[in-house]
């Protein structure tokens, strides 16, 4: 096993970090200064060795708390905007103060779903972070808290697990470190698992907890792990609180639970695609799964039996067999009222319907990406 995780972080060179609400406070629930020091320290030193590392940090809601002197996360959503409003500008004044001592600046770039999911913002997230690293600063990212909506009802992000696992997407990293404060994936006896190669046998050893502050768990540590290994990267859950555990990760010591990237390394489009919100969904036949999955072909007309929602052409939709699993993410070719005028139909009896609008794909097998 040990191996294993040499392999999957041999050559890493960019890094997405993401660092919880728990994590970064203290006993008493503020946030800590002397750790997040620590963790500036580690990154400062990743950095002169080469290594692009990018951070996303929790916590604005509960330095707003502690800023406002407020005992409890309010229920009302104005209210909670505005203490994420108060708490961010105290976090990044930690945070510049801690990379301070290093000679080096931040930037703050705070991110809705909706950056994520628009293809054109997307991309300019992309161009950003970069540019910031060429700059020589250290992107801080975190969600957008005081403009999201049901993002803080909902949980979209999951503690910023999931929004991590979407930037690191984005960037096309090597490597994803959710740090947290348990030593990783845990068993049914409390004793942390090293190296998980499949993420979907490992759901069974999810636990409920999850603290007070923090809106995540280990179950969303996994959905962020299911997306970023499917696209070929590693991801890396251990215990922040270890001494320079950044460090010690990147160099391969057996520390935390590393999840395994498969072979087959994504392009950035790809990933975009199968990161992407779904604008709605195609339900397709037995047969027409089996061009996708086994055959890698191309997303007919013929095999289509049914459309949810509605969408246009250029959309990210999802394809699900006709027992509801959802088999791929996938670009369209044609709108939904199309696809429900030609679903079913051959090629022929498609380009008769449509005349010059008509493609032979509905989704071509380089706009998919299997989920």
């Amino acid at each position: 096993m040990a191996d294993d995780r040499i392999e999957q972080l041999d050559g890493v060179r960019s890094a997405v970090v993401k660092l919880g609400t728990q994590l970064l406070s203290d006993s008493d629930g503020r946030l800590d200064h002397e750790f997040v020091g620590t963790i500036a320290s580690q990154v400062a030193a990743m950095r002169q060795r080469g290594l692009r590392v990018t951070l996303v940090s929790s916590g604005a809601i509960g330095c707003g708390l502690r800023e406002l002197k407020l005992d409890k996360r309010p229920t009302d959503l104005a209210v909670l905007q505005a203490v994420a409003a108060v708490g961010q500008r105290r976090l990044m004044d930690v945070w510049a103060s801690a990379f301070q001592r290093h000679g080096l600046p931040v930037a703050q770039i705070l991110l809705t779903r909706e950056d994520i999911d628009d293809r054109t913002r997307h991309l300019n997230l992309r161009n950003t972070i970069q540019a910031v690293h060429e700059l020589g600063a250290v992107p801080i990212i975190n969600e957008n808290d005081t403009v999201s909506t049901d993002e803080l009802v909902r949980i979209s992000f999951g503690d910023n697990d999931i929004l991590a696992a979407m930037v690191s997407h984005a960037l096309v990293a090597d490597l994803l470190v959710l740090l947290t404060v348990v030593d990783g994936l845990l068993d049914e006896s409390g004793k942390a698992i090293r190296t998980v190669h499949g993420v979907d046998g490992a759901g069974k050893l999810v636990r409920a907890e999850k603290s007070a502050l923090g809106k995540g768990g280990m179950d969303s540590k996994l959905a962020a792990a299911k997306t970023v290994t499917d696209a070929g990267a590693a991801m890396v859950v251990a215990n922040g609180r270890m001494s320079d555990v950044l460090n010690r990760i990147v160099a391969g010591e057996e520390i935390g639970t590393i999840f395994c990237g498969s072979s087959r390394r994504r392009s950035g489009r790809t990933r975009w695609i199968g990161s992407a919100r779904p604008a709605g969904a195609i339900v397709i036949d037995a047969g027409a799964r089996r061009a996708l999955v086994e055959q890698h072909r191309s997303l007919l007309p013929a095999g289509i039996v049914a459309v949810e929602g509605t969408f246009s052409r250029g959309d990210v939709v999802a394809i699900k067999s006709d027992d509801g699993s959802e088999i791929a993410h996938g670009l369209t070719n044609y709108n939904s009222d199309d696809i429900q005028r030609i679903r079913g139909k051959k090629t022929q009896e498609v380009r008769k319907a449509l005349a010059e609008a008509a493609y032979d794909e509905v989704v071509h097998r380089n706009n998919l990406a299997m989920v």
